[in-house]
């Protein structure tokens, strides 16, 4: 019974979330500021994270394939792949929902515990619309992007550290980063990085917006906000993954 009314509550929020705004200006400036925050401010960790992602599978499948009658170009093959259908989106949103998760959550947390929610309803603003709205528009347009700069920079980690370490040679490489190419996987990619992006926001959202109590109740919140963000993002790459494939 728990379960059904939180997952209540979270849908009465999301119904409250669409509502027509009231000053469209508001909602545009509030939803750039959360793009920066969200996207710039989160660059520089999903760039180096995606870095030694690349650079991990490079060398582990280089080690798996030696002594094997596997083309060398196979590595490059396998670092695209895997990172395009899998690490690139779920690894960066997993490292999301941990830095942007609580930070949106001890956000609204905060201004329901200073009693800021309440007075911006009590002067009839629409507090999900305008608190919660914004930041998932910013995810579902800002996360596909750092999607793609990970997955970039993972294929260029995977290069820098199969060649730098002599596993594969920079044409095999290049080479395996081309061969049977699929478009239909960076669909699937973008997909999932749309679907991570509304999860790992909106739950933030819900568990900052109806915290109650002190400190600890609002630091318990941001710690659950990740958690469930986490398992509603790795259960729902295996849904995707079943419809899309």
């Amino acid at each position: 019974m728990t379960l059904l009314y939180e997952f209540g509550k979270y849908l009465k929020l999301l119904g409250a979330m669409f509502r027509k705004p009231e000053k469209f200006s508001m909602y545009w400036k509030e939803t750039l500021r959360q793009m920066n925050d969200i996207g710039v401010g989160s660059l520089s960790i999903i760039g180096l994270i995606a870095l030694f992602i690349g650079a991990v599978t490079s060398v582990q499948f280089a080690y798996q394939l030696q002594g094997s009658f596997i083309p060398a170009y196979y590595i490059g093959y396998i670092v695209r792949d895997s990172t395009i259908i899998e690490l690139a989106p779920t690894i960066s949103c997993l490292v999301l929902a941990g830095k942007v998760g609580s930070n949106i959550a001890a956000e609204i947390g905060g201004m329901r515990q200073k009693e800021q929610i309440d007075a911006l309803e009590i002067m009839g603003v629409n507090t999900a619309g305008f608190l919660v709205l914004p930041k998932v528009l910013a995810a579902i347009v800002v996360v596909p992007m750092l999607v793609i700069i990970s997955a970039g920079i993972s294929m260029i980690g995977g290069y820098l550290a199969g060649v730098l370490s002599g596993l594969v040679k920079p044409t095999d490489f290049l080479t395996g980063l081309t061969y049977f190419y699929e478009p239909y996987y960076v669909f699937m990619m973008l997909v999932k990085a749309v679907v991570f992006g509304f999860i790992l926001t909106s739950v933030s959202c819900y568990k900052g917006f109806y915290v109650t109590g002190g400190s600890i109740e609002l630091g318990r919140a941001s710690t659950q906000a990740v958690v469930y963000s986490n398992i509603l993002i790795v259960f729902a790459d295996y849904v995707i993954a079943l419809i899309l494939t």
